[in-house]
């Protein structure tokens, strides 16, 4: 006699909000959905992790929430554990600590595995800082990259912003990056005096709170601007014409 193999769960990719604002301002209604028919969540902090939950969906039951932590001190191998109630049936959320899981996020380790497992992968819509930055600078949305942080060493990092200028006027291709934010003023100096004085740069701040910047100026014009960027989120672009 056969026997039915029972449907496997699907992991549901949850944006969340890139800073402190209402829900439902950047979050479509099938985020509280979603989050209203889950219980088991994978996330970087599980205390943020419920605070959302709770802001989002205030009716949903703290205490039958369960939670797998996914963040720079995960053992690699508890990975495939993470997606045990998947293959139970029973679906799974990956929540994002600000923006889109998988993007500059560690989520996209989970991911790869689902698809390994075969499991059905279900991304939602939210508001992600790197589209919506290139988005909003004018520069070439037909081709850019991502490039992540850029290196820390003083000299390494110069050696960095060099390279990606000339991929940038080599290919028509805008190169964005982004930077732990106390650290983001250190980081525009460096571009303000490596890159050439036509080189544009957009600076996209606080992307979709009250506070939001973004703006684009050769660095020629940036060199005339004040900007703080001190503890403010940000992403950086770069096209060289």
């Amino acid at each position: 006699m056969e026997t039915t193999q029972s449907p496997k769960g699907q992991l549901f990719l949850i944006p969340t909000m890139l800073g402190d604002t209402a829900p439902l301002e950047v979050l479509p209604i099938s985020i509280k959905q979603t989050i209203e028919n889950i219980d088991f969540y994978i996330a970087e902090n599980e205390k943020t992790a419920r605070r959302f939950i709770k802001r989002i969906s205030p009716g949903k039951s703290q205490p039958s929430l369960h939670f797998n932590i996914l963040n720079k001190y995960t053992d690699p191998s508890e990975l495939p554990t993470f997606l045990d109630p998947c293959m139970d049936g029973i679906s799974v959320g990956l929540l994002s600590e600000a923006g889109c899981p998988g993007i500059a996020d560690p989520g996209a380790d989970v991911v790869k595995l689902a698809h390994q497992k075969d499991i059905s992968v279900v991304p939602l819509v939210g508001p992600s800082s790197i589209v919506l930055a290139m988005m909003a600078s004018g520069m070439n949305g037909q081709s850019f990259a991502f490039n992540g942080y850029l290196p820390i060493d003083s000299t390494e990092r110069s050696k960095a912003i060099k390279k990606f200028e000339r991929l940038s006027r080599e290919s028509q291709q805008s190169q964005a990056f982004i930077e732990t934010p106390y650290r983001n003023e250190k980081l525009f100096e460096e571009f303000l005096k490596r890159l050439h004085p036509s080189t544009e740069i957009c600076v996209a701040v606080d992307i979709t709170l009250e506070t939001q910047v973004i703006k684009t100026k050769t660095v020629t014009e940036w060199k005339k601007t004040k900007l703080d960027l001190q503890k403010r989120p940000a992403v950086f672009i770069i096209h060289a014409r």
